[in-house]
């Protein structure tokens, strides 16, 4: 059975995994950044952690439709959507400070 700090750190090596293809070096918010850039011309002003918000409602929403269901997913199953919730979070508190 996994604890909590064995969860911290999935999700520590998941948030590095993925920062790479985000970013490629560059600002690890830039994603929720420019997302809420294209918003804007749009005509929404949604800002970048709200964006973030949005990101994470997906993956809550996938995660809850799978387990109403009772299904796993063949490619991101719970764990890993809800890995991402927690890596979001964090994200969200980041920009959040800015």
């Amino acid at each position: 059975m996994r604890d909590y700090n064995q969860l911290t750190m999935e999700e520590l090596n998941l948030y590095q995994a993925k920062n790479k293809d985000y970013t490629q070096g560059g600002d690890k918010l830039g994603n929720f950044k420019r997302v809420s850039a294209i918003l804007r011309l749009w005509g929404f002003d949604i800002p970048p952690a709200v964006v973030g918000l949005i990101y994470m409602l997906k993956q809550l929403d996938a995660a809850g439709n799978m387990m109403g269901q009772k299904y796993e997913g063949e490619i991101e199953n719970i764990d890993t959507r809800l890995a991402d919730v927690g890596v979001y979070s964090k994200l969200i508190r980041l920009l959040g400070g800015e």
